[in-house]
């Protein structure tokens, strides 16, 4: 079994130290030592016990009433060190002993400390109907030992036992009020926690995702015009030496692109600047660069752009660009005898379409993947991002068709307003093209505008 924690064990973990830091920056110094060493405050709590409690003892030891009493304290304190495991047999343990040291110390001696401790405990560890089953429960021994004390000793008036045992009753309920009271803190802090751990793994599954479709991206449409690039050169390299070089170099560049895009979408994880944009734009981002790097493979491309102009936004625009990239990397990669391929952008209104299609004879339906499976998947997160949507399929006469829709994003709304809406063509039609094999002149070169 590797010993590599999960994305999730990470997650959680990272989240938990997180939320621990901030708890313990609201608890303050003292809270926090006493919940971080729980053995320490047992014996603080014995200590607090035998300092409130021996006061009544001592002046009575070595006489019989006051040495009666010795006995229960010392049994209630040693308990007391057991009270987190066992909190209900302690408390049990302590409130049957409350009658016996009033009855035996005179009234003098009470174990009413160690009773709260105790009760407070067991709010902590058990929940509302159990503490409040206990509460009841060592309220009978607790305040009916004042009741089994000899005649006199509570004095006059004779209502004076009820008032006293009904204090007792208040402070009672009072310590388990308290321990409620801290088992809901805690409770919502746990839940605190096991939320911020599941949003710190949603966080790293999304940012995760984003990498990914990045990555694909670059790698997939790099790699697959730097095969086109290559196929070109190896054929037309003992024919025509200058034409062989032009393309090496338009590989060479390619691959200068590609190594850029992925410091690009690596220095995204680096980047700590809250004001950094966190897009990986491509290195080349002009779409016309794109455009023409699919020409040099051997794609016959007609571009088609209508419409106001498209929004400055960065994210909006990588997200085009991507779709696009995508789109014509599977022409490139999978397309067979294509002819012509056309790619459409018309902006109307707050809408933009987008349209890659292509007359090849192949379908990328029954076609084995050549990639990693995920780009359709990946354009179709791109839109949604937009609120748009993403249809692709084989067309009745042969090919293959991408249609997307998407939504401006409003800071980009006005600027497209003031632009012309004069369609804008560019591009030719070009003969012969194949998605992996690029379509090549009469030479063996891939095909140019």
């Amino acid at each position: 079994m590797s010993g590599t924690p999960s994305v999730k064990e990470t997650a959680e973990r990272t989240a938990a130290v997180s939320f621990t830091e901030l708890n313990a920056r609201r608890l303050g110094p003292i809270r926090r030592f006493f919940r971080g060493h729980p053995r320490i405050t047992d014996a603080a709590v014995v200590l607090g016990f035998l300092i409130l409690t021996l006061p009544n003892v001592l002046p009575g030891v070595g006489l019989r009433d006051g040495s009666a009493g010795l006995a229960p304290v010392a049994v209630s304190a040693v308990i007391l060190m057991f009270r987190r495991s066992r909190p209900l047999l302690v408390l049990a343990v302590i409130s049957l002993l409350e009658p016996v040291t009033l009855f035996f110390s005179q009234g003098v001696v009470t174990l009413a400390i160690g009773i709260w401790a105790a009760l407070y405990t067991v709010a902590i560890c058990h929940p509302l109907r159990t503490t409040l089953l206990a509460t009841v429960a060592a309220s009978i021994p607790a305040a009916g030992g004042l009741f089994v004390l000899p005649s006199g000793i509570m004095g006059e008036p004779a209502g004076l036992v009820w008032l006293v045992s009904g204090i007792v009753v208040l402070f009672l309920a009072i310590s388990a009020g308290i321990g409620i009271t801290v088992r809901r803190d805690r409770a919502h802090e746990t839940e605190l926690r096991e939320w911020a751990g599941r949003n710190a793994e949603l966080a790293s599954a999304g940012e995760r995702n984003r990498i990914a479709r990045e990555m694909h991206d670059v790698v997939a449409h790099s790699l697959t015009v730097m095969v086109a690039l290559s196929d070109g050169a190896a054929v037309v390299m003992t024919r025509d030496q200058a034409k062989a070089q032009a393309v090496l170099g338009e590989l060479s560049a390619t691959g200068r692109h590609a190594i850029a895009d992925m410091r690009r979408v690596l220095g995204v994880l680096r980047t700590e600047s809250s004001g950094a944009d966190l897009q990986p734009l491509p290195a080349s981002s002009s779409l016309a660069q794109l455009l023409e790097g699919f020409r040099s493979a051997g794609l016959p491309l007609h571009i088609l752009i209508s419409g106001p102009a498209l929004p400055a936004d960065s994210a909006f625009q990588l997200t085009l660009y991507r779709i696009i990239q995508e789109s014509l990397t599977n022409v490139l990669r999978y397309g067979k005898g294509v002819t012509v391929v056309e790619v459409s952008i018309a902006r109307t209104g707050n809408e933009v379409a987008i349209r890659i299609a292509d007359d090849g004879k192949g379908s990328m339906g029954p076609a084995v993947s050549q990639g990693s499976g995920q780009g359709i998947a990946g354009m179709r997160e791109r839109a949604a991002i937009y609120s748009g949507t993403l249809e692709c399929g084989t067309r009745v006469a042969g090919g293959w068709v991408v249609d997307v829709q998407l939504t401006v994003p409003e800071s980009g709304n006005q600027r497209g307003k003031e632009k012309d809406d004069r369609p804008r063509s560019t591009g030719q039609h070009h003969p012969g093209a194949a998605r992996g094999r690029p379509a090549a002149s009469e030479d063996g070169l891939p095909a140019h505008s």
